[in-house]
């Protein structure tokens, strides 16, 4: 009987369990202790300059799918490249607690005039969304992630590498566009996803985040299974 072929190979799943806790706790956590502090506006005369617009909140909320599918081809990969790119990811939400701690940040937000859809959404994100933890932007370190996931796959065709590479762009620039975020948050955010991926493999942090993982599964599988060729 031919083995059915996982979605995201089991292992990987620890990877992106992980990926979800770190996040949280950078981007959530942080907030426990940095509330009542002095935040940082990184802004320039550029973001003045940059219009609001509303409709570009489709493609700020819109990503999260971009994330899930090229988040998922990044873990399908050869192994050892996998583990690079996913330790890549932990340890850029390493930096980016890092950053919100000792550096906390803050902008001026659009002013929300109309009653159209996307003006509702804004409104909304506004909402759920403190204006903080902006330096690095999450949303263009893991935007520019997934393009990092398919430039160097052999098994993704060309027309989805460009793709993956423009709608990088667009989720950037819908950070400004909204008002999320100011421009050298997105600077920051692709500059610390190219970062962590060459310092995970040269430092052999992949190594161990490779390791760490590895452990984990044979706990939770048992030394027979993972002998078996099951993890």
């Amino acid at each position: 009987m031919q083995k059915k072929r996982e979605i995201v190979p089991r292992i990987m799943w620890i990877c992106i369990v992980l990926a979800l806790v770190i996040n949280t706790v950078a981007y959530n956590g942080s907030r426990l202790f940095t509330t009542r502090w002095f935040h940082f506006d990184l802004s320039n005369r550029l973001d003045d300059w940059i219009p609001f617009m509303p409709w570009t909140v489709s493609v700020y909320l819109g990503c999260y799918v971009f994330w899930i599918i090229n988040y998922v081809i990044g873990c399908r990969q050869e192994r050892e490249r996998a583990f690079r790119f996913m330790s890549a990811d932990f340890f850029s939400k390493l930096v980016c607690l890092a950053c919100f701690l000792l550096l906390p940040t803050t902008n001026t937000r659009g002013v929300v005039m109309g009653n159209s859809l996307w003006d509702e959404l804004m409104r909304v994100l506004y909402r759920m969304d403190a204006a903080d933890n902006l330096f690095p932007s999450i949303h263009c370190l893991v935007s520019w992630f997934c393009f990092i996931a398919v430039r160097e796959n052999p098994k993704v065709p060309k027309w989805y590498k460009a793709a993956s590479l423009v709608l990088a762009a667009c989720v950037c620039i819908s950070t400004v566009t909204t008002k999320q975020h100011v421009c050298i948050d997105i600077l920051a955010g692709v500059a610390l996803a190219e970062g962590s991926y060459l310092f995970v493999e040269k430092s052999g942090f992949a190594g161990w985040y490779t390791d760490f993982v590895t452990r984990i599964a044979l706990r939770l599988s048992g030394r027979k299974a993972a002998q078996a060729g099951k993890v």
